[in-house]
């Protein structure tokens, strides 16, 4: 035999090895699914439910064991791997799945062809069926500047709403569907003035449009202090680092009762998405607001019954305080010598009263004002500190109503 046979029976063999080790191979990936060396494109998804060709059949033995595969075993075996937190979740869940909705919120703008106005999507967010009369209550922020509102129920219905009033300064709003929904469940209303640090927490809504969707944690702290979108402190809110993304804004946030504690507000993240500090306004606050403002279509606070100038002008002029703007000539506030802004013969403006105290406590902002007000009644009698050209005074009123 010369070196040329030779040569053509090892390139046969080889060949017959490769071909041997490929049958081989092939009939690895069948028993096993996609081998190492699968591109990762050409591997094909495994549907595991009952109509999957894949899905082994009731009764079969798989690697679980030879019982694992019947209905019986799989569904004890699933509520034995299933803790009572995880069950106390799925329940109220369950619970809640007829109280959460997706709220859109439109704007009108003018087209320039056809010199129409046509809705345009602003902004959207959660909220939570307050009572069986329709009512949704939201995030003033996720109506804000909204000329119509779509509410996505459930069962993925989608209503027209319209606002019934809103509280900016503590981001609350309430919203009315425009037909009754039978189905829908008011969600129970709980308390937050007992809660404590490390609690369970549920937040449910709809982030980044995708519906109904849960995540769970611990109250993280309370009792911060937060900008709100009225540009005023909201105080007293929870911290929680239950995931809250965009389009969590106005869900509710429950305890392991399932009730409300608060509504999901903010976040604090450099990247606009969760970063496991989010914000809640409590639900006392709440109960509190909605009720005002579905009686009267806004909230009844204690007011001074004074206008006040903005802080931005106040900190542009160096003056730390509350400056007042302009007093009634028929209020109780000018009776008790309140003094707005003054004119000179040539038109410019002076200050005058300058609010730097509330009681005991100092003012140096009209969200110190807002906030010290905020835990009085009307009819109450306070004590103002007030400074006018360095000359201060001590000034005593009773709170009126809100205009």
């Amino acid at each position: 035999m010369n070196i040329s046979s030779n040569k053509t029976l090892i390139l046969a063999a080889v060949a017959l090895g490769l071909a041997l080790y490929a049958c081989a191979d092939s009939g690895r990936q069948k028993a096993n699914g996609p081998g190492i060396g699968t591109p990762v494109s050409e591997a094909r998804p495994i549907l595991l439910d009952s109509k999957s060709p894949d899905a082994p059949s009731p009764g079969t033995e798989t690697a679980s064991g030879p019982m694992a595969g019947t209905p019986q075993t799989a569904a004890a075996a699933a509520n034995g791997q299933l803790t009572e937190d995880e069950r106390n979740t799925i329940d109220i869940v369950r619970k809640t799945k007829n109280s959460v909705v997706f709220i859109t919120n439109l704007q009108y703008v003018r087209d320039f062809f056809y010199s129409s106005d046509q809705p345009v999507p602003r902004g959207s967010g959660s909220g939570f069926v307050w009572d069986d009369q329709g009512h949704i209550v939201t995030n003033f922020h996720v109506i804000e500047e909204g000329d119509k509102f779509m509410v996505s129920l459930p069962n993925q219905k989608q209503v027209e709403a319209k606002l019934v009033g809103r509280d900016s300064n503590k981001d609350i709003a309430v919203l009315k569907l425009g037909e009754m929904v039978p189905d829908l469940t008011p969600v129970r209303i709980g308390a937050s003035v007992d809660l404590q640090v490390g609690q369970k927490v549920i937040a449910i809504g709809n982030p980044f449009g995708f519906d109904h969707t849960v995540t769970k944690g611990i109250v993280s702290a309370l009792g911060r202090s937060m900008p709100g979108a009225g540009g005023v402190t909201i105080r007293e809110m929870i911290q929680t680092d239950a995931s809250i993304n965009l389009g969590n804004s106005g869900g509710p946030l429950l305890d392991s009762a399932g009730e409300l504690i608060g509504m999901n507000t903010m976040i604090a993240s450099p990247s606009g998405t969760s970063s496991g500090v989010g914000f809640a306004v409590p639900v006392d606050t709440i109960r509190k607001i909605v009720p005002q403002i579905i009686q009267f279509g806004k909230v009844t606070e204690p007011d001074l019954g004074v206008m006040f100038v903005s802080d931005e002008y106040a900190r542009w002029a160096g003056i730390r305080g509350v400056i007042i703007r302009e007093v009634p000539r028929d209020s109780q506030a000018y009776d008790a010598g309140l003094r707005g802004l003054s004119r000179d013969n040539r038109g410019r403006l002076f200050i005058r009263d300058i609010i730097v105290a509330f009681d005991e406590t100092k003012i140096a902002s009209y969200d110190d004002l807002y906030n010290a007000l905020d835990g009085r009644k009307i009819g109450d009698t306070v004590t103002l500190t007030v400074d006018q050209d360095g000359k201060i005074r001590k000034v005593r009123i009773v709170l009126v109503k809100s205009s």
